[in-house]
């Protein structure tokens, strides 16, 4: 028998990707006075990526067969990272230009790593996934180089990165 698989929208990287554009939109909007608001998004953002990452990788086993622990790994990080700052509001302030620039750098590097599963989705995706993990890089070791430039402009990077994660989702949602 001939087996045909039907594609479907994949709905919680559609629903994450759609949450993350909005809120790109909404740091745009004031980039000065959103600083708090955006540790506690970003809190609860870091926890819902964490579990969407565990959920990835369980997914990836079921289509692929291939096991991956990164994105096992990474999400506990971003769990533990999203709790600690929604109850530790003022060193979310403090430390975030520093924890951007390391969370950047590392999901970037993992999405280079998982590259030959964004290659069997397809090329396009691809070529796309590489150029936002690229760009995840380069802001990442911006944001090391000089901390208090960074947290002046820290809404339109956080914008500009949680709009390419977004559309990143968003597109996966519909390979």
């Amino acid at each position: 028998m001939n087996e045909t698989r039907q594609k479907g929208i994949d709905w919680g990287s559609l629903i994450l990707g759609i949450l993350f554009v909005l809120t790109a939109l909404v740091s745009f909007q004031d980039p000065t006075g959103n600083l708090i608001a955006i540790v506690m998004v970003f809190a609860v953002f870091a926890i819902l990526k964490g579990v969407f990452e565990i959920f990835v990788r369980n997914r990836m086993k079921e289509l692929t067969g291939y096991k991956a622990y990164a994105p096992v790994v990474l999400g506990i990080i971003d769990i533990i990272i999203g709790v600690y700052f929604l109850f530790n509001l003022n060193i979310g302030v403090a430390a975030l230009p520093f924890i951007f620039a390391i969370w950047f750098i590392v999901d970037s590097v993992f999405g280079l790593f998982a590259l030959d599963l964004a290659k069997s989705v397809s090329t396009g995706y691809f070529w796309f996934t590489l150029i936002v993990d690229v760009l995840g890089i380069i802001l990442g070791l911006m944001l090391l180089m000089n901390p208090l430039t960074s947290a002046l402009t820290l809404s339109f990077l956080v914008g500009f990165y949680f709009m390419l994660f977004g559309i990143t989702h968003i597109v996966y949602a519909f390979r």
